[in-house]
């Protein structure tokens, strides 16, 4: 740990700007963390962060000289939680929008490994760092029409597992949250190109998805397990979600 124990500790969040990444920040803070909100729309996390007495740093991970303002505003990092990204689309293979592939790579997995590598020197500098990766069941599961998001997710989850692997024996743990039927805001909105009412359908009579509270406080309760306690993955669905293609709705 640092030896200024009455400093408080520091999370960054990307994509705090909605969703989980809003609710994680707050989450976080509740706890005491200092949080850096990371996102690309200023206003929003500049507001988030005025409410819970954070920082704000527009960034967009997708882009090299953004993280590295983001890692030159962060000395020391205690908890990094790699939330930014996003799906688009629900083609199948034989009709892939390949830019739309690249984009979810990017953000999902590029940018993880961007931001991760850029904050490693302020996670080492804590003395006890955590990286949680927000991953997804799509990183475990295969459904028709989603094989850019789920290879990206999954790729999410071999990066975790490496990344544990490569920094055994540091004073850095890695972690990933797994959620499975979220309902957030923007999430099914983005994926079909602001389509409101092909978003509403993901969701049309099921009992309860889980909200973007849910996850943030299971991202929390990982921050929060003593510095010798590792949760290597955390899987979290709704109960009315058996499996990607299987769920309960009325």
């Amino acid at each position: 740990m640092s030896d200024d124990s009455t400093r408080p500790r520091t999370a960054v969040v990307t994509g705090a700007s909605s969703g989980i990444g809003a609710a994680t920040a707050r989450a976080l803070a509740a706890e005491g963390f200092r949080v850096v909100c990371a996102a690309r729309r200023t206003d929003r996390i500049e507001g988030l962060a005025a409410e819970i007495g954070g920082v704000a740093v527009t960034c967009d991970v997708t882009d090299d000289a953004s993280v590295a303002t983001l890692a030159a505003a962060v000395e020391e990092c205690h908890v990094l939680v790699n939330n930014a990204g996003g799906a688009a689309g629900l083609d199948k293979v034989e009709a892939a929008d390949l830019e739309g592939w690249r984009w979810m790579y990017d953000v999902n997995v590029l940018g993880l490994v961007r931001v991760t590598k850029a904050l490693l020197p302020a996670l080492r500098a804590s003395g006890d760092g955590l990286v949680v990766n927000v991953g997804s069941t799509a990183g475990r599961w295969a459904y028709e029409g989603g094989a850019g998001y789920t290879a990206a997710k999954h790729a999410v989850k071999v990066v975790t597992e490496t990344l544990r692997l490569e920094l055994n024996g540091e004073p850095i743990r890695i972690s990933e949250v797994a959620p499975g039927m979220v309902r957030t805001d923007e999430f099914a909105l983005v994926r079909f190109g602001g389509d409101r009412e092909r978003a509403e359908a993901v969701y049309a009579g099921v009992d309860q998805p889980l909200l973007a509270e849910d996850v943030a406080d299971a991202i929390a309760w990982v921050a929060t397990r003593p510095s010798h306690v590792d949760i290597d993955e955390l899987v979290i669905k709704p109960r009315a979600q058996a499996a990607a293609h299987k769920v309960h709705r009325t």
